[in-house]
């Protein structure tokens, strides 16, 4: 199954557009017009999580779940001759940051900007080993003073992306920033069109979840589970692709980009779910990764696992190179793969479903 030109439009106009934490309502108006034509219904909560609705009014709930959100900054601090400090929005990295541009969205619109560096030259002595920090990194906007950066309609609490755009590479590859995780938006969106195309009835409701507010503890799902309580959750979100370059499989994981989805063992994770997953990727000759958490998985599927007194819940994981950069990879054929493993897993959950382990 190729992604579709329509699909892969969306997906370029959905990642292009910037949806930080927090500030995800222009991401989600684009996701959710998309999936309109395959679903039945639609929600919104008060935070800005967007799910539609398959099949509604049936007892037994199913969740597909992918997070809208996006790593930024904000800004924390700005100096009298105009520089602008920041501080974290989610799990930003510093390291990257020197030379990058940026997009300052203030009252009065976007404002560019980039985070400054001293030029090699100047780091000399002591300074030769100067690495950027948090309390060290800087954006300049072009402006001589504070009233002049306020005048742009930027002030403290403004958020701050990285203008990096969605690109393939060598035809393989997607590139770009927050790839973690809209391609997993993108993904359910995708098995929601599927689910609709192929007239599929289902034995039970399914929701199609595209949570907010994931890279900052969870609590886009943590929310919407309670709204929903739903009896079932699969789970797709980014892993780390272990082979390249400073990464250490040994202690990281085996997993690979193009080597299919991973899924995940972990104690959040339901094996009787984790298996019947792992049965369908084996009947539909899907290619599967695996890999283990040892306490917690880090992702949505925590939230819905330890909510409404338990729910059954399952990871089915994106390989990742790069993550938290603006150079994030993931490659065409596990985005293929992962849409596939999740529609076919729906299609062998049955009404009233039972998951107990005895």
């Amino acid at each position: 199954m190729a992604i579709s030109k329509k699909a892969e439009e969306f997906l370029f106009k959905y990642i292009n557009n910037a949806s930080p934490t927090g500030y995800e309502s222009s991401g989600q108006k684009i996701w959710l017009e998309y999936i309109k034509p395959y679903v039945d219904d639609w929600q919104i909560d008060n935070y800005g999580t967007v799910y539609g609705v398959i099949n509604p009014g049936k007892d037994y709930r199913v969740v597909i779940e992918g997070h809208a959100d996006e790593i930024s900054w904000f800004v924390n601090y700005i100096s009298k001759e105009g520089f602008i400090n920041v501080i974290r929005n989610g799990g930003s990295d510093h390291l990257i940051a020197p030379s990058k541009r940026v997009n300052i969205h203030g009252s009065k619109g976007l404002v560019r900007g980039v985070f400054g560096w001293p030029a090699i030259h100047t780091r000399k002595g002591k300074d030769s080993s100067l690495s950027p920090s948090i309390e060290n990194i800087f954006i300049d906007v072009g402006a001589s003073s504070k009233d002049e950066v306020l005048e742009m309609g930027i002030h403290v609490g403004s958020v701050i992306t990285h203008e990096d755009e969605l690109e393939v590479l060598n035809d393989r590859f997607y590139v770009g920033r927050a790839l973690d995780n809209r391609l997993g938006g993108f993904c359910i969106a995708e098995v929601a069109r599927m689910v609709s195309e192929r007239k599929k009835k289902l034995p039970y409701t399914l929701y199609v979840v595209n949570a907010v507010q994931e890279e900052i503890g969870l609590r886009g799902a943590q929310m919407i589970a309670e709204t929903i309580k739903p009896n079932v959750a699969i789970v797709t979100d980014v892993t780390h692709d272990t082979h390249t370059p400073l990464v250490r499989p040994k202690k990281h994981g085996d997993v690979k980009a193009g080597g299919g989805p991973s899924v995940t063992y972990a104690p959040a994770v339901h094996n009787i779910l984790l298996d019947l997953i792992i049965e369908t990727a084996e009947k539909k000759k899907i290619p599967i990764q695996r890999e283990a958490a040892s306490r917690s998985t880090g992702t949505d599927t925590d939230a819905f696992a330890y909510s409404n007194g338990g729910v059954p819940s399952a990871l089915i994981s994106l390989p990742l190179r790069y993550m938290h950069t603006t150079v994030e990879m993931a490659h065409k054929e596990d985005v293929d793969h992962l849409i596939r493993l999740i529609y076919e897993t729906l299609t062998r959950i049955k009404r009233n479903h039972n998951f107990k382990y005895f």
